[in-house]
């Protein structure tokens, strides 16, 4: 994520990696290096987004 609303994903896009670029939810760009999303946001603004666990989830495995 970055500011601005900027969202970079990794997809599959016609049997090929790229990197998807979005702002605010829509689609900018699909590039195929790291230079080509340079381009398009500063990459030193970047940070990872890590998906926790929401509340009331159940994390603990079933046993019999």
């Amino acid at each position: 994520m970055g500011p601005d609303g900027y969202e970079i994903v990794p997809v599959d896009h016609q049997g090929r990696q790229v990197l998807r670029v979005k702002r605010k939810g829509v689609l900018v760009a699909d590039c195929v290096s790291v230079e080509e999303v340079a381009r398009l946001v500063d990459l030193a603004d970047l940070c990872e987004v890590i998906p926790l666990p929401r509340r009331g989830d159940d994390l603990r495995t079933a046993s019999r």
